[in-house]
């Protein structure tokens, strides 16, 4: 139930609890890239839209999306296992394509790790499309596949 829970701009004060679900749930048997002063840099640039679906200290799930030319680039997207099949994901992607639509940006362009067909079967039942398999993409260690959405038509 999405009731109790409200999509908002991230603060400095998420910054801990977005690192840490992002070592739980993307970086887990990697190197640990995003740490909380590196999400703080992210929350804090301007060409950065960092958002949280829950409460500070409680965070169920964040999008991290960035922004150059017309493309936008979903740099980190989770939920916390609690909160997922309840819509949560859902409505934070479609916040975040809302917000790429309403500054321009003609796609989105997001990996995954080739072992997480969780999230490869979530982004394609939203609408994005796998194109190149990239051997080691993590860490020199795992493979990734690079999936994007247009949001308008090509041509």
């Amino acid at each position: 139930m999405l009731s109790n829970l409200t999509i908002r701009l991230a603060t400095p004060a998420d910054a801990f609890a977005i690192a840490a679900l992002s070592r739980a749930e993307i970086e887990h048997g990697l190197p640990w890239a995003w740490r909380e002063p590196r999400v703080r840099r992210a929350i804090a640039d301007p060409d950065i839209n960092a958002i949280v679906l829950g409460p500070p200290g409680a965070v169920a799930a964040f999008g991290l999306m960035y922004y150059a030319d017309d493309d936008a680039h979903l740099l980190l997207f989770a939920v916390h296992p609690a909160r997922r099949r309840q819509g949560v994901g859902t409505a934070l992607l479609q916040w975040l394509e809302a917000a790429a639509r309403a500054a321009g940006a003609r796609r989105i362009r997001v990996e995954a790790r080739m072992d997480n067909v969780a999230a490869r079967s979530f982004y394609n039942e939203h609408g994005y499309q796998e194109g190149a398999i990239v051997r080691a993409l993590y860490s020199g260690r795992l493979d990734g596949v690079k999936l994007e959405k247009w949001l308008c038509s090509v041509g």
